[in-house]
């Protein structure tokens, strides 16, 4: 089966998930600054320069070829009322294919975007986008920290099953932190025509 790369805008019903772009470096620094504290308590510590434009340029840069190569998908949330404006985060990454066809994902939401279902509805079209016959993936795993309850839940809602506690999986906050990994699997999975 050939694969295609996956599209690199869906909209839902509240929002627009749009794939690295350079242009949206000074949106995307914004959401880093706007957010540090917010997010501090559960991503890996990132360099002083990180919420600078130049910083999340090169990084866009990186992220749009790995789209592109199949690597890795990561897409931004906008409001279509606000499309300058970026607020949450969702990356599919370390794609692997062979024997596994499998991504991490990560996903971060501004602090003012917190409880409206935004998540939950950009993980629903962006896990359909991940295993529509264009990407095909058959497994998504995700870690979170015991502690981040409403991480969990978003998890359990969308289907995320509980595969085991990771011990000392990410330095987070001065510590290496413990994780829970969970997993959804693709029923609709096309195993490749050399299989």
């Amino acid at each position: 089966m050939d694969l295609t790369p996956a599209r690199r805008l869906l909209r839902t019903a509240r929002l627009w998930l749009q794939a690295s772009d350079t242009d949206m470096a000074p949106a995307v620094a914004e959401f880093y600054r706007r957010n540090q504290r917010h997010f501090a308590p559960w991503d890996p510590p990132t360099p002083p320069d990180f919420g600078t434009a130049r910083v999340q340029r090169e990084r866009l840069r990186a992220a749009d070829l790995a789209f592109a190569e199949g690597q890795a998908f990561r897409y931004w949330l906008v409001l279509p009322e606000a499309p300058d404006e970026v607020i949450g985060s969702v990356h599919f990454s370390q794609v692997t294919r062979g024997a596994f066809h499998n991504a991490v994902l990560g996903y971060a939401l501004d602090e003012r975007a917190q409880g409206r279902g935004l998540m939950h509805e950009a993980l629903v079209a962006l896990i359909a986008e991940m295993f529509s016959e264009r990407v095909n993936l058959h497994r998504v795993q995700a870690a979170y920290r015991p502690e981040n309850r409403r991480s969990g839940q978003v998890l359990a809602r969308l289907g995320f099953q509980v595969e085991g506690l990771a011990r000392d999986y990410l330095f987070i906050a001065g510590a290496w932190r413990d994780h829970q990994v969970t997993a959804l699997t693709n029923p609709r999975f096309r195993p490749p025509a050399d299989w």
